[in-house]
């Protein structure tokens, strides 16, 4: 099953995450077979960091609570105490490290789409038929991890949409979901865009 989570830094505590960066990456060395994305999350000012994403694939719902709260960083206080943690489907079927990259130069960002509640959004599309025209879209080439976010259940009720996209500029990102069919039909709660980078290990030092 794949999960990904969302851990928000809390104020002041970036000395904490630099100290505990070693402990951090030594936890998710135990994680690597299954790791597709993961890196850290910034302010527009492309300094502050502001939190972490990690998209897994772990055994079930147990497992993915042990990753989330388990991880230093949750356990030292650097987070806050509530984890985005969600299904998630790897419509790109690939992990980051496979992506061969757009633009030279071109920023990437994480983009949440929250559904509203109390809607599957099923309409006359599935999951993936939603998921696949951001893919078939203008800016497909550009994605890294594309996916629908669904409900830890038998149900996988449509909950959102997650991507890791590397494109021209905050404005791109603010447009990828703002503009599509869903934001359109007025699915989604709120939209974020967090700037990100390629998280881990270097893959010399990894292997």
């Amino acid at each position: 099953m794949e999960y990904l989570f969302y851990c928000r830094d809390k104020p002041g505590t970036r000395a904490l995450r630099d100290e505990l960066l070693e402990a951090h990456w030594s936890f998710m060395d135990g994680y690597a077979e299954g790791m597709i994305a993961r890196g850290p999350t910034f302010a527009p000012d492309g300094e502050t960091v502001t939190g972490s994403v990690h998209i897994v694939d772990l055994p079930d719902a147990d497992a993915a609570r042990v990753f989330a709260f388990d991880e230093p960083n949750h356990r030292a206080g650097v987070y806050e105490e509530e984890v985005l943690i969600r299904r998630w489907r790897n419509m790109l079927g690939r992990k980051m490290w496979d992506f061969e990259g757009g633009s030279e130069g071109h920023p990437r960002f994480l983009i949440l789409g929250h559904g509203k509640a109390g809607t599957t959004a099923t309409g006359d599309r599935s999951h993936d038929e939603r998921s696949r025209l951001l893919i078939d879209g203008d800016h497909g080439e550009n994605l890294i991890a594309c996916g629908p976010l669904l409900s830890d259940d038998d149900t996988e009720e449509w909950l959102g949409t997650a991507i890791l996209a590397e494109l021209p500029d905050r404005t791109a990102a603010e447009r990828l979901l703002a503009q599509g069919p869903d934001a359109r039909a007025d699915l989604y709660e709120s939209i974020e865009v967090h700037d990100w980078c390629f998280g881990g290990r270097a893959r010399a030092e990894a292997e």
